[in-house]
């Protein structure tokens, strides 16, 4: 046999052997014997026989008994494994076949337990990776959440920026040199009294939608929207570009969309609107500004006034730039002189330059079919 024990009596093959023996050949043999060399009578042949058979019926009966019962308890003790009364390995003294089965039993629950610690200890890891799969997917979705919320006020293409700048610093207050650009909707109070709240609120978000676009394309940030007018920066983060140039861009853009949302408008018999920009070039102070209960991070400073300022006296249709704004840019515009002004709240005059259009190409596509003379 493959476990390598040999067929003796302790054996339960061996003990079949002996009973079947015992039950069969003993009895004859042993009168075979008798009658032939001890001459009893036939009568006394059969007595002899039966009395044998019977005893070695009983001897092997016994003998087997003893092997099942060992199997009986080798079973009951599989079974209080099983049920989780036992947990010590089976110990059974008996038949070499019976034993073996047990040490076999004992090795193999061995193997089970060690492996059902095992798959214990992976599945309280796959818990923990799920834990920490599910603080991940909370973490991602609130940098989504984050980056949504980010992507209103500048381009997808800051937005990463923004969430990677460390400590803080993008939300420290500081002194920068920025550009400002101011838009103003011209006449709009007049045109909000002829049109239907809602219409107002619809032409405000056609226009602002378009706008905003045409900031974050240019690397710009949205400041803020008050009313009808709209504040954004250059240069407060990304570095792409000239910063100034970046501006004077997104105005002349935005006179071009202006005038695509004009003949829109025009067709279907809508209220039409021209906007003025003022844009300036300076330092100012970068922070959150404002009271325990509402915060705006913003820039004020001196160059934001003249920004807005500019816008003020641009009419329809231009858009005004500082002196710094101008000498900045690359030679990349048109530009006519409007010397020096004076602006409230300065008391020193602001030199100041009406866009044209790009350098090449036709200045009336700022201005629609006006050209200006003069050129910086």
């Amino acid at each position: 046999m493959k476990s390598g024990f040999r067929r003796t009596y302790n054996t339960f093959s061996g003990k079949i052997l002996v009973a079947l023996g015992m039950m069969a050949l003993l009895p004859y043999l042993l009168v075979i014997y008798l009658f032939f060399y001890e001459r009893i009578t036939p009568s006394e042949t059969g007595y002899l026989f039966a009395i044998l058979a019977l005893l070695s019926i009983f001897a092997g009966y016994a003998l087997l008994r003893r092997s099942a019962d060992q199997i009986s308890m080798l079973s009951r003790e599989i079974s209080k494994l099983q049920s989780g009364e036992k947990k010590d390995p089976i110990t059974i003294r008996g038949d070499s076949e019976i034993a073996e089965i047990a040490k076999h039993f004992n090795s193999m629950a061995q193997k089970l337990n060690h492996l059902n610690r095992k798959n214990q200890e992976q599945a309280t890891q796959l818990m923990v990776y799920a834990r920490d799969l599910s603080l991940s997917y909370q973490r991602s979705k609130q940098e989504e959440e984050l980056r949504n919320r980010i992507s209103r006020y500048v381009g997808n293409n800051l937005v990463e920026k923004l969430i990677d700048l460390k400590d803080g610093v993008f939300l420290e207050t500081e002194r920068n040199m920025v550009t400002i650009l101011f838009a103003d909707i011209r006449s709009f109070t007049a045109i909000a009294e002829r049109m239907a709240a809602e219409d107002v609120v619809a032409m405000l978000n056609e226009y602002f939608s378009v706008m905003v676009d045409i900031i974050f394309k240019n690397h710009g940030l949205l400041d803020k929207f008050v009313g009808d007018q709209l504040i954004a920066v250059f240069g407060l983060v990304d570095s792409v570009g000239n910063h100034p140039e970046n501006a004077i861009r997104t105005a002349l853009e935005m006179m071009a969309a202006t005038r695509e949302i004009r003949k829109m408008r025009q067709e279907k018999g809508q209220e039409v609107f021209d906007i003025g920009i003022g844009i300036n070039t300076g330092t100012a102070i970068i922070g959150n500004i404002g009271s325990e209960n509402r915060m705006d991070y913003t820039v004020i400073g001196d160059c934001v006034n003249v920004a807005a300022r500019l816008e003020q006296m641009a009419n329809g249709g231009e858009i005004l730039v500082g002196e710094k704004t101008c000498l900045q840019n690359t030679g990349n515009f048109h530009f006519e002189s409007r010397g020096e002004v004076y602006v409230k709240n300065k008391l020193e005059p602001v030199i100041c330059y009406n866009v044209l259009g790009y350098a090449k190409g036709d200045m009336a596509e700022v201005h629609g079919n006006r050209t200006h003379p003069g050129r910086f």
